[in-house]
């Protein structure tokens, strides 16, 4: 379960099997339980190679069998997959408003609750990393887990985020020491670390385990408190050629709008993102609108949760109703240009906001009738995600544990040179 297990899969071995093995485990990894000729075809080998690099693994603790796969006529294949728990993952999911920390096994088990930190983004890096750090080690000692038992920390955030090098240019520029986010996060706890928008989190956890699975087309749209894309096109993630790509929220929608916190004016965040909706119900209390939600405290009040307007429109809030529906018109004009861009299989709609299912879906569908051709709009399928509110962290985990194992197998390639 430590890192040292990896560099042990070395031991023992030729130079060729021990790369091999190290490959065997990443394929087991994003393929989940496989069988033997599949493992066959993904790495390109024999039968009796597969065999032998299987048996080694299953002597080692590493692989099991689980179960058997699907037959067109004779014997069920047995199917192989990695043990629970051989590799831990750190994953770090930071809100505008407070961060998730989570601890999450290769075969994405949660080994612990999710906890959840009151501490928001905008603080200076320094105060943030003091925050973390704290919460880290009681979170760690209180689980019995020590840093050197996980292969590495993935973390999610807002932001223009370059994952190539590390930097978020929204949030978290450096106040001290002037190195990349990823280097201040590696010298913080002393195990590798990869960033990763937060949208682009929610798309992976759909592809691996949600309605995007086995699906080569598909558009994540993130309603959080603000708005963000994950584009999957021919069965990949795209990012764009520094990372940015999917910054639906900041195109501009409203001539003359206001004034966005990019710097922009009318952005699509300023009238339909979770900061929008919180800041509309707001003014509209204070002005003397009729709405149960008169009945929220000032701190609530200061900034309101779309989980309470939410709520209030389920209880048959008629003004509440109105301004998700006013956010499901704006959203559905922008999802129509997204059809005509990318004329995508499926639409999945996740975060905050998409609880709201009907409150947004059906002003959201009638503005995709009116602004998009009929022929595209019809060969496209919208649902709200089922994977709940912790999802982003399994997709944190998929892209850390694949980019961990990918650099180990570079550094075994390399040091058998």
């Amino acid at each position: 379960m430590n890192l040292n297990l990896l560099n042990n899969l070395t031991s023992d071995t030729n130079d060729k099997q021990s790369v091999q093995k190290h490959k065997l485990i990443k394929h087991l990894f994003n393929s989940g339980a496989s069988s033997v000729s599949t493992l066959c075809e993904i790495m390109e080998m024999s039968t009796p190679s597969i065999l032998k690099l299987l048996i080694g693994l299953i002597d080692e603790g590493w692989v099991e069998k689980k179960g058997y796969g699907l037959s067109i006529g004779g014997r069920k294949p047995d199917l192989y997959r990695l043990k629970d728990k051989k590799i831990l993952i750190l994953c770090i999911d930071i809100e505008l408003f407070n961060t998730k920390i989570a601890i999450i096994d290769n075969n994405y088990n949660f080994v612990l609750d999710v906890k959840t930190i009151m501490v928001p983004i905008s603080k200076s890096r320094t105060d943030f990393f003091n925050i973390l750090h704290t919460h880290l080690q009681d979170i760690l000692k209180s689980a019995g887990i020590q840093r050197k038992q996980f292969i590495g920390c993935s973390v999610g955030m807002p932001g223009l985020i370059d994952a190539e090098k590390g930097e978020n240019y929204s949030y978290f520029l450096s106040d001290g020491e002037n190195i990349p986010l990823t280097a201040a996060f590696e010298k913080m706890l002393n195990i590798p670390v990869v960033i990763q928008n937060d949208v682009n989190g929610s798309s992976m956890a759909e592809f691996t385990h949600g309605m995007a699975k086995g699906k080569k087309n598909v558009l994540v749209l993130l309603m959080d408190w603000g708005v963000g894309l994950g584009i999957i096109m021919d069965g990949k993630l795209r990012q764009g050629t520094s990372g940015f790509s999917g910054e639906l929220g900041h195109m501009p929608f409203v001539e003359n709008g206001a004034l966005c916190y990019c710097g922009k004016h009318g952005c699509l965040e300023t009238i339909a993102s979770g900061n929008a909706l919180s800041e509309m119900a707001k003014e509209g209390i204070l002005s003397g609108k009729n709405s149960m939600l008169n009945n929220l405290s000032n701190e609530e009040l200061e900034r309101i949760e779309p989980a309470l307007i939410i709520k209030a429109a389920n209880k048959g809030d008629q003004y509440a109703i109105q301004l998700l529906s006013n956010v499901g018109t704006h959203m559905g004009k922008g999802i129509a240009v997204l059809i005509q861009l990318f004329n995508p299989e499926l639409i999945i709609l996740s975060g905050k906001i998409a609880g709201a299912k009907q409150y947004i879906t059906l002003p959201m569908q009638q503005a995709i009738n009116t602004y998009c051709m009929t022929q595209i709009r019809e060969k496209t399928t919208i649902v709200s995600s089922e994977l709940g509110e912790n999802s982003r962290l399994l997709g944190y985990a998929a892209t850390g544990i694949d980019q961990f194992l990918g650099a180990y197998i570079k550094k075994v390639k390399k040091l058998k040179k």
